[in-house]
């Protein structure tokens, strides 16, 4: 593959990582219908900068470590599995300037979707759909530097292990999880669960993967040691995105028909809450204090805080068109 790159002087950067510091965090918000990220103030609840990402429909977005630069998988202008333009690049975005400061431009479409950073080693973990891959980018670089065969078309969403060991790609169509050896680059196994699955996420004890199976309210709780689903939650319709609580107690799924996020209780592996968010939520991120949740509500273009001691909604920020993909600039 071929790769396009580009980034900011040095004393640029040091300016810039000190402009990020004084800010404080911000949340990133991929609005898919303007084709542009949202930058958000979480204080003040509101959207302070809106920068176009120069591209055909980003879905995703993940933020830096460090909270400097927000990457953008430029996806295409349709929806998994469905004819379309095929995304063939990465938007880089600085979150203090709020201007486009780089580009990683593959040489074919690849529909690139869901971005990870590992743990450990620091990388960028892209879904590359119509590769069939992971595609693996030195982030300081911005240049390509492998790939992980996933061995399944569709492979959309991606979760990875706290010691950056293993990976976990949902793949929509063909309805599996297919598991990855990161440091070996190969697939281990292709996890049957259901006709069609979406949204993937990890326990924080790495014990557990979780998606949703979009032919019945239920999710699929699979075991990592055995890799094989070892028990099946019941939902309140059918699950979409989902994100457990830092202290490992509660995952939250979104129930995009119902308007609604389920809390589950991951001792008991049931629903111990319903919260009535927005319209058609799709993703849920939950705060690195465990204070607050956010909930990207597509339909009524809207991010959904909720109060994580209580379960209640506290406040809705106004974005967007398309609200989808959240990430957190600390």
């Amino acid at each position: 593959m071929k790769l396009i790159f580009w980034f900011l002087p040095a004393a640029i950067v040091s300016l810039v990582a000190a402009a990020a510091c004084a800010q404080g965090p911000r949340l990133v918000v991929d609005q898919k219908g303007d084709r542009s990220l949202a930058i958000v103030d979480p204080v003040a609840g509101k959207v302070v900068a809106d920068v176009a990402e120069n591209g055909i429909t980003g879905h995703e977005v993940a933020a830096s470590p460090d909270g400097r630069l927000a990457f953008v998988p430029i996806y295409g202008n349709s929806g998994v599995g469905k004819p379309g333009t095929d995304g063939a690049n990465i938007v880089v975005v600085d979150v203090a300037s709020h201007k486009v400061v780089g580009n990683i431009a593959f040489d074919h479409g690849v529909r690139p979707h869901c971005a990870v950073f590992g743990p450990k080693d620091g990388l960028l973990y892209v879904t590359t759909e119509i590769d069939q891959t992971v595609t693996i980018i030195d982030p300081r670089t911005l240049k390509i530097v492998g790939a992980i065969p996933t061995g399944q078309p569709e492979s959309h969403m991606l979760a990875l292990s706290h010691d950056g060991l293993r990976g976990y790609t949902a793949n929509v169509g063909p309805g599996t999880v297919s598991v990855l050896d990161v440091k070996v680059r190969k697939t281990l196994k292709v996890i049957p669960v259901s006709g069609n699955v979406q949204r993937i996420a990890i326990s924080n004890d790495d014990r557990w993967v979780f998606t949703a199976d979009e032919t019945a309210p239920r999710l699929a709780v699979i075991d990592t040691t055995a890799n094989a689903v070892a028990k099946w939650v019941k939902l309140d319709g059918l699950g979409y995105g989902s994100a457990p609580t830092p202290d490992g107690r509660f995952l939250l799924i979104a129930i995009p028909d119902a308007n609604a996020v389920d809390v589950i209780d991951l001792g008991t592996m049931s629903v111990v809450e319903k919260i009535t968010v927005g319209k058609s939520p799709q993703e849920v991120l939950v705060r690195p204090d465990g204070k607050a949740a956010y909930v990207s509500c597509i339909g009524s273009n809207q991010v959904a805080e909720i109060d994580a001691t209580t379960w209640k909604v506290s406040r809705m920020i106004a974005t967007g068109n398309g609200t989808d993909g959240l990430g957190w600039a600390k």
